[in-house]
């Protein structure tokens, strides 16, 4: 009916098999109870019209990392035909981890990370454990976790990524992630909506290229004064203070024993709804009013 607004909730195309975002149907589904004309669409979907829509609100496009320039395209294109949320230039800064590099400067307490573009020699340690991976990224792939002074297995890793194009992160290993896990904050409309703390993703010895459980043992979480504190400040320091509808914080606890930002998860981050479902009519409301 006249007035009705058109989301699409943008996801990927899972190609016959089973769907891994458990919170698309159940947010589809609340979009439509609220009154909207809601309906999930994959991003490469050629048949796509996206100006027939009155908002595109990025969900689970969770194959992006891997055809980034293809995905920046589209987001292009889609941000000239309707509005997409969170905006292009915020999708744009986020696909690249080197955003975790400018957040530091700007004072955010952030993981210490290293970048080795195609073409450079990568300095691994040599005094610590440490992680490897790619600078476009998502669900731990080609993440790997060597011990202090492996070189020959992460060698071959960082070849590999730098053969396919990929940038290098190197990271140290938090050894608190073993023992206090990862906390990731979820915020939407600019509020805190809820928060979760997921196990260790990177078990000692695991191929860099195996499939990994993304989000182990995950659980609801209460965030301290400290790690809503460290939120804050990651994305307040958001070039161009953009109008974020949905955020994700992810952070360990540093050696000091202070929160650090480990990502900054801005483009598809997973809500966990499924978890959180009393956070389902915020996230409706929040979107319904995006769709203006």
């Amino acid at each position: 009916m006249a007035g009705t607004p058109r989301i699409a909730v943008v996801t990927y195309d899972a190609r016959g098999a089973e769907h891994k975002d458990r919170d698309l149907p159940v947010l589809v589904g609340a979009l439509r109870e609220a009154g909207a004309d809601a309906v999930a669409v994959a991003w490469d979907d050629p048949a796509v019209d996206w100006a027939r829509f009155d908002l595109a609100l990025i969900r689970s496009t969770w194959d992006y990392s891997w055809r980034a320039a293809e995905f920046a395209a589209w987001a292009e294109r889609c941000a000239r035909a309707t509005r997409l949320v969170n905006p292009v230039e915020v999708v744009r800064w986020n696909a690249d981890k080197r955003y975790l590099g400018q957040l530091a400067a700007a004072g955010v307490p952030a993981v210490p990370t290293r970048y080795y573009a195609p073409g450079e020699t990568a300095e691994l340690p040599t005094g610590h454990e440490y992680v490897v991976k790619p600078a476009s990224g998502a669900g731990a792939r080609y993440a790997g976790r060597y011990p202090a002074g492996e070189r020959e297995a992460a060698a071959r890793q960082v070849e590999r990524m730098h053969a396919e194009g990929f940038t290098v992160m190197v990271q140290p290993y938090l050894s608190s992630i073993d023992t206090e896990g990862e906390r990731a904050l979820q915020f939407f409309g600019g509020r805190l909506l809820h928060a979760g703390v997921k196990g260790a993703v990177l078990a000692p010895g695991t191929p860099y290229d195996a499939d990994k459980t993304a989000h182990p043992d995950l659980r609801p979480w209460q965030p301290t004064a400290a790690e809503l504190a460290v939120a804050e400040r990651a994305l307040a320091a958001v070039p161009g203070n953009p109008e974020l509808l949905y955020a994700r914080v992810d952070l360990v606890t540093g050696p000091d024993g202070d929160p650090w930002l480990m990502e900054l998860e801005l483009i598809e981050p997973n809500l966990f709804l499924w978890l959180h479902p009393h956070s389902v009519p915020r996230v409706v409301e929040a979107v319904l009013a995006a769709a203006g």
